[in-house]
């Protein structure tokens, strides 16, 4: 991608001469001049997504956009050497712009001959980092880490003279490192280029090595850093006059923004650019508005991302931006239904197809726009034999034109797809021989998020061939593909939360399906094992998605080794039945199918919720009760016995997040009163640890009083002033309780229990889950950061986190997973949260009586809530469900 500013350039550049000329510096100097001055391009998914392949729907919808998230990769052009050398990287420059990544390298191939035969070592250091991005592109991971390798070799005899050349070649190295999934090896290679653009005053250099480290740290889960690495970008940023560089260092860092989820500060940050962008006339104003329009998309701002989408249209000078743009737009009409404006925009763009050159953009063009044709009308499209054909001639096309450019992934992409059109219209052999093809083509071209699609695909194709052995090997591999890169894939894509149910849950659901499928015969250990293996996955897979960051690491823990009177529940959805697998200790895996419909059994469970409510009779939230009791417990009753189980774990899965556990009755009890419960987001996560002995303290933070538009909460002074006289406490109230005063105390003291007894909301969305304090709404990653702030000063975590007077949102059937992302991000071993608002006074009755269970010597944190519901199930007036069942204990058990 090309910063648009080519006159600024060339003015400095003239400047450099005259200075050079005056002061009679080498000829070698000059080549490294001019370098500082040139063109700078990055071969990032931030800047390539609003230059070359703009995020949304640029890239396929049917896979992923490119993965890695890199920022400062200098494409060095040096113009004051030979001429035919000047030529040869003007052109390779030329290519690279234009995705044409093969004829780029051959033309700087044949440019650092000349160079090697002149003994020019510094502009040879110059080309060879080019081609290592050129290399980077293609996926040619070897021939990229020889170049830079050399790179830096030949640069090592020059290192005094030319300090901020060395810093943009180990930018590139970091860049390629962080591209394998080596983000510490990153991190160390880009801190030694940082330091030398700190001594060398380079504030531009510096603001992209900022951006490159926060994108690394973020996918270590090092968010603090991260945050405090954003706000020194800031901080150079303010610095800088309003210049060309300036509106595009806030462009990178509104998008860096966008793909590590902070939406608000993303679009402050590129209107900020933009405004810049409109005083100086600058010619980047179209790609500002497409990635204010990719913000909106993704803030599900319908409306203003239209508008956006619609001034970049109007706006571009290049047929390339204008086409991103009218092709995101599409989508958006397709995906919110506005199909009337789809059609007629779908008829607009056919042409301008035509009118970008051959390139990476214009195959990813190509396949995209069939893909929304598809999507725009829907499968009657495979039943018209003439439009088939078109739609595979295009693809057919696309391949051709990835294949002159020696692009195997954008060839991998159009063969991979005309492979679905082909499962469409039940050529099953084509399809699979496309398929076979695309997949060694993402393979060999180091693209894994690719290759998983086609793994999938081909899975599918084999099960309909009644293949299911080879087609377990392919789901397999996409399993354990997807697991492999799920962290690059979400630290450097925002666009994936977007079609995380359609792109990748899906993979995970079928293929336990298939493991655990009647045709199979009798289900193996090894099937059963396999399937509860790939659903912890999907948990996880979800917990990183809800975070748009990779922030777990999994702990795969054996749940006999914890507690061997614990039974672990593992409830699957599928389309046409339920799965359950149950985990007994020192004993084989137990399974059990019922027959019963992914969209009959939701029905049942908002049944329930609506149950639950204080003004349902007792015989009807009974009824609902025991139905949901017979599906989920009832079968496992007799194993359960004959285990002596006292505590049951579930690892629930989809709606069935949303279930009051506690309250499902076989007929004559309630679940709570023979067993104590807990809910995992998956037992990869727990950390197995049990309540240490120690005197109890407790930090509280409380709101009594109405604020922020919240109402009173009267019995929750109650509620703390009786847990104070049970157990030791620190109190925060009311307008003592605000976000910083909680951090001091968090940091100050290492607490084993936090207790918030405030307003708080679970969402589906990591934004909208907030806890409310006197002066904030904290958002779940702002508790977060705040929690684990301890972990500077103090290696013991939280042991219990209690959220006593949160809810989950209503009318969000996925809410409960805002639940399991508090739990998991907080770095507490345990929580215990309430699904819906309760009660004052049962809750303050109820979270005292658990204190006191929990307070006495060998109570499990389990047993402790157990006996505080059973407390409050057994006074007449809180006899119904609704009063207790909220409370969950999420985590650890113990």
């Amino acid at each position: 991608m090309i910063f648009n500013f080519f006159i600024f350039i060339r003015y400095c550049y003239l400047k450099f001469k005259t200075f050079l000329k005056t002061k009679n510096i080498s000829i070698e100097i000059k080549g490294l001049l001019a370098f500082l001055v040139s063109i700078t391009i990055f071969n990032n998914s931030f800047y390539t997504n609003l230059f070359l392949s703009s995020a949304v729907a640029s890239t396929p919808k049917y896979s992923y956009p490119h993965k890695y998230a890199k920022y400062d990769d200098t494409l060095l052009v040096s113009n004051d050497i030979a001429d035919s050398v000047d030529f040869l990287t003007q052109a390779g420059k030329k290519h690279y712009q234009n995705q044409q990544f093969n004829q780029a390298i051959a033309k700087w191939q044949q440019a650092r001959k000349i160079l090697i035969a002149k003994g020019d070592t510094v502009n040879e250091a110059i080309v060879l980092g080019n081609l290592t991005q050129a290399y980077q592109k293609l996926g040619k991971l070897t021939d990229a880490k020889k170049a830079i390798a050399k790179s830096i070799e030949l640069l090592s005899s020059h290192q005094k003279q030319h300090q901020n050349l060395l810093a943009s070649t180990l930018n590139i190295q970091g860049s390629l490192l962080f591209s394998e999934g080596k983000s510490e090896d990153a991190l160390i290679i880009w801190q030694r280029a940082k330091n030398i653009y700190e001594k060398a005053g380079d504030k531009n250099g510096l603001i992209r090595c900022l951006l490159n480290q926060t994108q690394a740290y973020t996918q270590l889960g090092m968010h603090n850093r991260a945050l405090k690495t954003l706000e020194e970008v800031n901080q150079n940023l303010k610095l800088q006059p309003d210049s060309a560089l300036k509106i595009v260092s806030l462009l990178q860092k509104g998008d860096a923004l966008r793909l590590t989820g902070n939406l608000e500060d993303s679009k402050k940050t590129l209107q900020q650019s933009l405004a810049i962008a409109q005083k100086l006339n600058s010619d980047n104003i179209d790609k500002i508005l497409l990635a204010l329009g990719n913000t909106s998309h993704f803030e599900q701002k319908t409306e203003e991302a239209l508008k956006y989408y619609q001034q970049a249209i109007d706006k571009s000078k290049s047929p390339g931006i204008k086409l991103q743009a009218q092709l995101n737009k599409l989508r958006l009409l397709i995906d919110t239904q506005k199909l009337s404006k789809a059609k007629v925009l779908a008829t607009q763009i056919q042409p301008e197809l035509k009118s970008i050159p051959l390139s990476r953009t214009s195959v990813y063009a190509l396949v995209n726009y069939v893909q929304s044709i598809e999507d725009l009308n829907g499968n009657k499209i495979f039943n018209n034999q003439k439009t088939t054909n078109n739609i595979a001639l295009k693809l057919k096309t696309a391949a051709r034109q990835a294949e002159i450019l020696g692009d195997e992934r954008a060839q991998s992409y159009a063969l991979g797809y005309l492979g679905h059109i082909y499962e469409q219209t039940q050529q099953l052999k084509s399809a699979k021989t496309l398929t076979q093809k695309a997949l060694i083509l993402a393979q060999t071209s180091n693209a894994p998020d690719v290759a998983y699609r086609w793994q999938w695909q081909l899975g599918r194709l084999l099960k309909k061939q009644k293949n299911f052995v080879e087609a377990i090997s392919a789901y397999d591999g996409a399993v354990v593909t997807l697991d492999s890169i799920r962290n690059e894939l979400v630290a450097s894509n925002l666009d994936i939360q977007f079609s995380f149910r359609e792109s990748v849950e899906p993979v995970y659901r079928e293929f336990v399906s298939l493991l655990l499928t009647p045709q199979m015969g009798e289900t193996s250990q090894e099937n059963l094992k396999k399937a509860r293996q790939v659903i912890e996955s999907l948990q996880l897979a979800e917990l990183d998605n809800f975070f748009n960051e990779p922030c777990l690491k999994a702990n795969p823990t054996q749940v006999d080794r914890i507690d061997t009177q614990a039974a672990v529940i593992y409830p699957i959805i599928l389309e046409n039945r339920l799965e359950t697998i149950v985990s007994l200790p020192k004993q084989p895996l137990r399974h059990y199918t019922t027959a019963i419909s992914q969209n009959e059994l939701e029905k049942m469970v908002q049944k329930m919720r609506r149950a639950i409510r204080r003004k349902f009779l007792k015989k009807q939230h009974f009824a609902i009760c025991q139905e949901l009791y017979n599906l989920l417990v009832k079968p496992l009753e007799a194993d359960l016995a004959a285990s002596e189980i006292k505590t049951l774990t579930f690892v629930l899965d989809g709606s069935l997040k949303n279930v009051p556990v506690a309250a499902l009755h076989d007929g004559k009890q309630y679940l709570i009163e023979k067993y104590s419960l807990a809910l995992a987001p998956g037992m990869q996560l727990l950390d197995p640890q049990p309540l240490a002995s120690q005197k109890m303290q407790v930090l509280i933070g409380a709101l009594s009083e109405g604020r922020q538009g919240f109402v009173p909460l009267p019995g929750v002074k109650s509620e703390v002033e009786k847990i104070d006289t049970e157990i030791s406490t620190q109190l925060l109230l009311n307008q003592n309780f605000t976000s910083q005063a909680l951090q001091k105390q968090i940091s100050k003291t290492p607490f084993p229990v936090v207790h918030l007894a405030t307003h708080g909301e679970f969402s589906s969305k990591a934004e909208d889950t907030f806890v409310l304090t006197w002066d904030n709404r904290l958002n779940v990653k702002e508790l977060g950061n705040i929690l684990q702030s301890r972990e500077q000063t103090t290696s013991n975590p939280i042991e219990l986190l209690v959220l006593s007077a949160c809810k989950t949102a209503s009318g969000d059937k996925r809410a409960p997973l805002g639940l399991a992302g508090v739990a998991v991000r907080s770095g507490a071993r345990s929580t215990i949260a309430s699904l819906w608002a309760v009660d004052d006074e049962a809750t303050s009755l109820m979270m005292v009586d658990f204190y006191e269970q929990i307070n006495q010597s060998g109570v499990t944190k389990a047993e402790a809530l157990r006996k505080a519901q059973i407390q409050i199930l057994q006074q007449s007036k809180f006899k119904h469900p609704y009063y207790w069942a909220a409370f969950v204990l999420v985590g650890n058990w113990l």
